[in-house]
């Protein structure tokens, strides 16, 4: 690529749109964490009007040093959200007005943040990273939101603006090159071949569901010519590709990684690289999953990647997948086998078949967090498209909070195609997403991991009629330490206290996804708070009444409780940009700062008559 021509998005126009996009966004979440107190510079009353929902007042934010002054309009919602309007936002030293600069503000707030030095540089450049990437997508021509609603799978996976809601420096990508921003970012949409390697099978481990087994999986997935290719490719080297794992691989780690930190695998050939496949992949949210654009019905690929990307290096640990595929079958058999799932319309993509390479010298050398152990995975995941029904299409979650250049909003567009009230939407939406989440938790001590970029809507007339769960094996737990499990599914079982189970709804459904769609929707002025935050007590009591034999359990873990911890994920990031967490032990790390009000309490139902 031209090198002119990688950085054509870097102009000054979308350098200063995407920075105040950015900074609305972390004075947004560094306030509702509580690393920073904007100041309001009205009287009380008036305060007190904002905090309850009134309109949009002014507030002011200083630096550490009290230099610079970030001055804004914002409402408060509820879970103490900032809705600030991102055209209100100057910066001040003085009497002079600064440009906004997000990687500055990070600079000015250091002390406030609590960035030590080793974790500055590297934050931001995080924060360069993430505003480049938002550069890229201001450059490429987009579709409004309205479009957007309407367009196929891919098309909404590729037209987002919008990462995780809650992380500030939530694109990173730290190894990628501007290059590679156009060659593999999913906003890119550009189509990708897979390059494959062989594997020594004494080195390396294939797992699989129950009803599969590594031939017929890997001729499914790459059909008649391409493995004859690679067995041709194999006997010409005078090697048997029957003695061999086949591996699915980024391009980006062979070129960057494998072909020179695995060097001495290849010329022993212990690894083969067998050059391209045939099918073309896009590229997902996650960056490191691909969705087989040739071929649809095909599985998705999960591949490691060493980028350092929102708190974690993307690599794929070849011990931890081993357990992959059972973990998916023991969950599946478990929604099937459940009638309040099962009228839910909840279904997994199931992690169908998993490989990784064990390089015996990294693995003596490190412990299980190294990312040395993490370079040569892979796992094969259902596709979406082989069961949906006539007449309905697919997008991404995250596409709910998606808001376009002009403030239109992808959801308010569905709303409006479903002919539905505002709140009766919302309802269809909640019956499919929190009810199966609900149940999962009451029912089964299971909690997933249900963020945005790993829910699937399943729509009909803008209508939600089902929802998909996928990332199963690395993001579900158990939280009952008696509970009987499988062998291999025994690892999902965690040791997590009593106090905090129930942030598995409260923390990552309420306000890691529900707040962000509150605040879209309220905006927008379809919905009030109110009206949203009632309707969701609504689905609650609507599953409530639907179990009656779980009454203890609802009685232990209270949904309608009055307040619950803040569990701050950008302090996780702030503190530890490289493992934000031991997914063995999710609890240990979290970063509790206060509580918030729950916003269902107030529709607590009355106690009944004795």
């Amino acid at each position: 690529m031209n090198p002119v021509d990688a950085v054509a998005h870097l102009t000054p126009e979308h350098w200063a749109t995407a920075n105040r996009h950015l900074v609305r966004k972390a004075l947004a979440e560094f306030a509702h964490e509580r690393l920073i107190t904007p100041t309001c510079k009205e009287g009380p009353l008036v305060q007190q009007k904002a905090i309850t929902g009134g309109p949009s007042l002014q507030y002011e934010v200083g630096g550490d040093d009290g230099s610079v002054t970030y001055r804004f309009a914002a409402r408060r919602l509820a879970l103490e959200h900032w809705l600030i309007d991102p055209a209100s936002i100057t910066r001040w030293r003085g009497d002079e007005e600064l440009p906004l600069d997000a990687v500055e503000l990070c600079t000015e707030l250091r002390g406030a943040l609590g960035l030590t030095d080793e974790i500055l540089p590297v934050y931001l450049e995080e924060i360069s990273a993430t505003l480049a990437s938002a550069a890229f997508r201001l450059h490429r021509p987009a579709p409004d939101a309205a479009t957007l609603s309407r367009a196929d799978f891919q098309a909404v996976e590729a037209g987002m603006t919008e990462g995780h809601p809650c992380f500030v420096a939530n694109s990173g990508r730290l190894g990628f090159g501007s290059h590679d921003q156009h060659r593999y970012a999913p906003e890119a949409a550009a189509r990708v071949e897979l390059i494959w390697l062989a594997a020594q099978r004494e080195h390396s481990t294939f797992s699989c569901a129950a009803d599969l087994d590594y031939d017929s999986h890997i001729r499914a997935e790459l059909g008649e010519p391409t493995l004859a290719r690679f067995a041709a490719s194999m006997a010409g080297l005078g090697l048997d590709l029957a003695d061999y794992h086949l591996i699915p691989v980024h391009p980006w780690q062979w070129w960057n990684k494998l072909s020179v930190t695995f060097a001495g695998e290849v010329a022993t050939r212990r690894l083969v690289c067998l050059g391209a496949g045939e099918d073309e992949h896009l590229a997902q949210q996650s960056v490191r999953t691909f969705f087989n654009a040739t071929s649809p019905h095909r599985d998705y690929v999960k591949t490691a990647i060493s980028v350092l990307n929102m708190g974690f290096m993307r690599g794929l640990s070849a011990a931890y997948m081993a357990a992959t595929p059972a973990i998916n079958d023991w969950l599946a058999g478990l929604i099937a086998g459940d009638e309040v799932f099962r009228a839910t319309g909840l279904s997994i993509l199931r992690e169908r078949a998993a490989v990784g390479y064990h390089h015996r010298q990294y693995e003596a050398a490190t412990d299980r967090y190294s990312p040395y152990r993490k370079m040569l995975a892979a796992l094969w995941r259902e596709s979406p498209v082989p069961g949906l029904e006539p007449g309905r299409r697919l997008a991404t979650m995250a596409s709910l909070l998606h808001v376009d250049s002009a403030g239109g909003s992808l959801a308010v567009a569905l709303i409006e195609e479903s002919g539905l009230t505002p709140a009766e939407w919302l309802r269809r939406y909640l019956d499919a997403y929190l009810t199966p989440l609900l149940h999962a938790f009451y029912a089964h001590d299971l909690a997933f991991m249900p963020h945005g970029e790993n829910v699937i809507l399943v729509l009909e007339d803008g209508v939600v009629q089902r929802v998909i769960f996928k990332d199963i094996a690395e993001e579900i737990v158990v939280f009952d330490p008696d509970a009987e499990l499988p062998p291999l599914v025994g690892r999902i079982q965690v040791r997590v206290p009593e106090s905090e189970r129930l942030l598995a709804i409260f923390t990552d459904v309420f306000d890691c996804f529900l707040r962000h769609l509150d605040a879209v929707l309220t905006g927008a002025g379809v919905l009030t708070g109110e009206e949203f935050w009632r309707t969701v007590a609504e689905c609650a009591l609507a599953y409530r009444d639907r179990v009656p034999h779980l009454a203890e359990r609802f009685d232990r873990y209270d949904l309608f409780v009055e307040e619950f911890a803040l569990s701050c994920l950008n302090r996780l990031q702030l503190r530890n940009n490289r493992q934000m967490v031991d997914l063995a032990d999710p609890s240990a790390a979290l970063q509790f700062v206060g509580t918030l009000r729950n916003p269902i309490a107030a529709y607590r139902p009355a106690p009944a008559p004795a």
